[in-house]
Formats: structure tokens, sequence, C-alpha cells
């Protein structure tokens, strides 16, 4: 393989980050210090700061200690929602979570992925929808593009590669539906 192939294996097309350099820097550093450092357990401060950095938070969102989350200017959290530990929201693309959502301890919300098809492995983004009341299980995955519908379970250490129904459980990798979810 030449250098000029290698250069064009790290193409990433048209992708568009949502903010300018300094936004993105600004955030860097916030993210560092506010969010993925483990001392820092303030809920209250984390949802100040992405407000001022552009997501829509409602009210009584819970984000726990060592969350990692790309952009949040395309981060949208319904009221009384929980993020987790360790739970990672790579948002190259837009992340709406509805309200009463959990997303629990080592989760990840991946919008991107890489054209395997193709020399330049151009970056594939999709959006991440989590319905009212859903979810995601420790260590789970949710893959670019995937709607998580209403009060949908995916089941911890599971990979959603494909829309999940609502009020259904959800296992494995790929995530299959093992049964519905009855709420009393």
């Amino acid at each position: 393989m030449n250098n000029k192939t290698n250069l064009a294996i790290y193409t990433t097309g048209n992708f568009d980050t949502g903010g300018g350099v300094i936004k993105r820097l600004f955030w860097y550093f916030f993210n560092i210090l506010f969010f993925l450092n483990p001392l820092n357990p303030s809920s209250s401060i984390k949802v100040v700061l992405l407000r001022l950095f552009g997501a829509k938070i409602g009210n009584g969102v819970v984000i726990k200690p060592a969350v990692n989350i790309k952009y949040p200017w395309k981060l949208e959290i319904g009221n009384h929602s929980w993020i987790g530990e360790k739970a990672w929201i790579d948002n190259l693309a837009e992340v709406k979570i509805g309200g009463n959502c959990c997303i629990s301890q080592g989760a990840m919300l991946l919008c991107g992925n890489h054209n395997f098809k193709k020399t330049s492995f151009d970056l594939i983004t999709k959006p991440i929808i989590l319905e009212d009341g859903a979810w995601i299980g420790a260590h789970s995955v949710v893959c670019p593009g995937v709607v998580c519908g209403s009060h949908s379970v995916l089941a911890v250490n599971s990979v959603a590669t494909r829309n999940l129904d609502s009020y259904s459980i959800y296992q494995g990798n790929p995530a299959m539906k093992v049964k519905d979810r009855i709420i009393s």
C-alpha cells in the first residue's frame, strides 16, 4: 500500500461537528474537568454546562460521574432521565433521549461507523432516539440509526443493531426480543 492510499483511509467525507474549533476546544476541557472527572459528583453543574453548550436538557435529569459526551449541541434529554457512571454518548449525529429513560453504567450510544466497503473508510453517522421510558442496560451498546421504542429494555451487555419495539425486552449480540415488558 502506498502513502497516498494510507492517507485516504482516514478520510471522513462531509462530516460536520456542528461546532467551530473554539467551541469544540472549550467543550473538550469542560468535558474532562466536569464530566469525565470522577471527583465531580454534581449533576446540577453538569446540566448547566450542557445547556450552556447548546444541549436541550429537561428537568430532574441526573448525570453520574465519569460520563463522556462528544458534542452537547447534538444532545436532547427529556425530564427525569438518568445517565449512569462511565456512560459514553458518542453523538456524532443527533441523540434524543426521552423522558424517564435510564442509560446504565458503561452503556454506549454510538452514532458513527465507517464504510468498510470503501478504501477511504468514510465516516457514516446516523442519529439515535430513545423514546420515553427506554432503559439501556449496563455495558450495552446502541448502534447508529437505532430507535429504542417507548419503554423498551436493552439487557446488560447487549448490542442493539436494529430498532427495538416498544414495551419489549431485548438481549444478546445482536439483541433479539426475549419477551414483552409489562409495567404494572
